[in-house]
């Protein structure tokens, strides 16, 4: 049996999004077993910085988060400032921190979480540019390949996804926090 038979995944991301970002982890977690669900603000499809395309399975309006087990917020600055910006994708992500459930985000994918308001007292590693609104939102900013703090993984950059994906499985097999 893989670890995340049974688990339901969302992956938060819109146009501009780092292509790797999405498809290694997405490789990684419905290679172990989970379903994953790509969670949109775009209908029909989404394209990477590098031109990889995407099918949005739900719009984020319109999807529960309720019925997820876990979150990947992929990065791409394009991605990230967009995605940031839309109250329904904020609220979205917000549900997982408010019930204990665990969120993977590396990159530039971390600003969301500034504007979910759920930072303070957590530590988390990104792209280096964001360590100062991450601290202004209440995070203390660690320069790691990956940093686990009570369910949220976070790393830099598409060189960290080997130790990202790996901490993603562990964290999403034990599930709530």
């Amino acid at each position: 049996m893989a670890e995340l038979d049974g688990k339901r995944v969302a992956f938060l991301l819109t146009n501009g999004y780092e292509d790797s970002e999405l498809t290694s982890p997405w490789e990684a977690v419905t290679e172990a077993g989970a379903q994953a669900t790509l969670v949109s603000p775009e209908r029909g499809t989404i394209e990477g910085k590098k031109g990889h395309q995407a099918k949005v399975d739900e719009l984020v309006a319109d999807a529960d988060p309720a019925a997820f087990d876990a979150l990947v917020l992929p990065g791409g600055v394009v991605n990230a400032d967009k995605i940031r910006m839309d109250e329904d994708a904020v609220a979205f992500t917000r549900h997982f921190f408010d019930e204990g459930k665990p969120v993977g985000v590396i990159c530039h994918g971390g600003w969301i979480l500034a504007d979910a308001e759920v930072l303070k007292g957590r530590t988390l590693t990104s792209y280096p540019s964001l360590k100062t609104d991450l601290r202004n939102a209440g995070a203390t900013w660690v320069d790691e390949e990956v940093h686990v703090d009570d369910g949220l993984v976070s790393s830099r950059t598409p060189k960290d996804l080997p130790a990202f994906n790996a901490k993603l499985i562990e964290e999403f097999a034990e599930g709530r926090h």
